[in-house]
């Protein structure tokens, strides 16, 4: 099975490729594909969550308790938040990942349970997606969709690492299968992944569709403002003076003197 440095070296390398491609490529301006990258390269160690205590539990929840609370800056913001309260909703978003996240997953998660599967992997893109909110819908995909990825690497690692030549071909352990799935051998874990995905799922849509129509309109809006005639204020003179204002006479008739 592949190790810490392992999982994080290869999300840490398709990361850096994706950020550069959404860069050079998509367009992307070059902070977004930095901090595309940066969570591609620790969403390499989400899947180890369920390992127990030791180096991926720790040090990924404290990315999580660090990160989440700055990708919700902008939801702060439009919920009106004061600075004051960015701040007690921040510390406590830390606390609750940092402290409570920590013991749920020590006491109640499972090696090679459902935090390595596919439907894992969609809610950590979900829970991205609904975390960072941003103006612009193209780059709320692309943060979540990094996360996806780097999640993603993992798993295809440790499919990787299970199969392994052998004297007469290729050999599989009994843990192949395990890593990249959809579901697992227990009931009640596959039905509360399910169900988690499918209530972000519907939050997800509701969200981006609400985005998406207040940026449509912020753009209607900027549009009708640089096409549409603006009045002269009341201040500002005319623009010609009065003199010039009259209607022009064809062939004035002279005047004379007597």
């Amino acid at each position: 099975m592949p190790g810490f440095r392992a999982h994080i070296t290869a999300s840490s390398i398709i990361g850096a490729g994706y950020g550069a491609a959404a860069w050079y490529l998509g367009g992307m301006p070059p902070t977004t594909a930095a901090l595309g990258a940066g969570v591609c390269a620790v969403s390499g160690m989400l899947p180890d969550l369920d390992s127990g205590p030791g180096a991926p539990l720790r040090e990924s929840v404290a990315f999580a308790a660090a990160i989440v609370p700055m990708l919700m800056i902008h939801r702060f913001q439009q919920w009106g938040m004061p600075l004051e309260a960015m701040i007690i909703a921040a510390a406590a978003i830390y606390a609750a990942l940092r402290f409570g996240l920590t013991w749920l997953l020590e006491n109640y998660s499972k090696h090679r349970g459902m935090l390595h599967s596919v439907p894992a992997a969609a809610i950590a893109g979900q829970v991205t997606f609904l975390a960072f909110s941003s103006a612009e819908p193209l780059r709320r995909y692309y943060v979540c969709s990094a996360v996806v990825l780097g999640f993603l690497t993992h798993l295809v690692l440790d499919e990787i690492w299970a199969a392994r030549q052998g004297l007469f071909g290729p050999k599989v352990k009994k843990s192949f299968g395990t890593a990249l799935k959809f579901a697992g051998p227990e009931l009640w874990p596959n039905l509360i992944a399910y169900g988690i995905v499918l209530v972000l799922g519907a939050v997800a849509a509701g969200d981006a569709a609400w985005t998406e129509r207040m940026a449509n309109m912020r753009q209607h809006m900027e549009h009708a403002a640089r096409v549409s005639p603006q009045p002269y204020p009341q201040s500002y003179p005319q623009p010609y003076p009065q003199q010039y204002s009259q209607p022009y006479q064809q062939n004035p008739q002279p005047q004379f003197r007597r």
